[in-house]
């Protein structure tokens, strides 16, 4: 039986404007919402619906009429101590462990989570997921929604930072058999 999984990546907000690493608490800001609520009702019916724990994840969720449940596995990257600075603010302090987190995969300099370990955790619900057959839909963290493409697709860690998930786009897996194909960037319209 195939599993059918849509991710959803959230809105916009003042964090992703900002290319802030973000702590969950952002919020969806105004045009954001009014995205996201004019996508309502887009998301393919389904039966089971998660939401990563985030604020902006939650807000988009509610927007597009999503009854969904916290997933506290689908939470996005921890970037340690530098949760709440922007990329501009990182670059100026710590410009080589930026670099040097951004070229390996297993780095995590920031004291949070490694890009391999995010996939990795990704990929272990990606495992449960598929042992349930039937249709999923998760409003998930951009990076979460990376990880998972770079998991079905059997790529290196380092295609993490090669892979752009829009605001407010999915992306559709479908497989069964730990063998996954990906769909990636369809647009959410309302």
């Amino acid at each position: 039986m195939t599993t059918r999984l849509t991710l959803i990546t959230p809105a916009i907000g003042a964090a992703l404007r900002e290319a802030r690493f973000d702590d969950g608490a952002s919020p969806l800001d105004p045009a954001g919402v009014r995205q996201a609520r004019a996508a309502a009702g887009s998301a393919p019916a389904a039966d089971r619906v998660l939401v990563s724990p985030g604020r902006r994840c939650a807000e988009t969720a509610g927007a597009l009429g999503l009854d969904a449940v916290p997933a506290p596995e689908l939470a996005g990257l921890d970037a340690g101590r530098w949760r709440g600075l922007t990329l501009a603010e990182v670059t100026g302090r710590e410009p080589v462990e930026l670099a040097r987190w951004l070229a390996d995969p297993e780095a995590a300099p920031h004291g949070g989570e490694s890009v391999r370990a995010l996939c990795d955790r990704v990929a272990h619900w990606l495992d449960s997921a598929a042992a349930e057959p039937g249709r999923i839909v998760a409003v998930v963290e951009p990076d979460v929604a990376r990880a998972a493409v770079v998991r079905a697709l059997g790529a290196p860690e380092t295609a993490f930072w090669r892979t752009d998930v829009a605001p407010l786009t999915a992306v559709d897996l479908s497989g069964r058999a730990g063998r996954w194909n990906v769909r990636m960037g369809r647009p959410l319209v309302g």
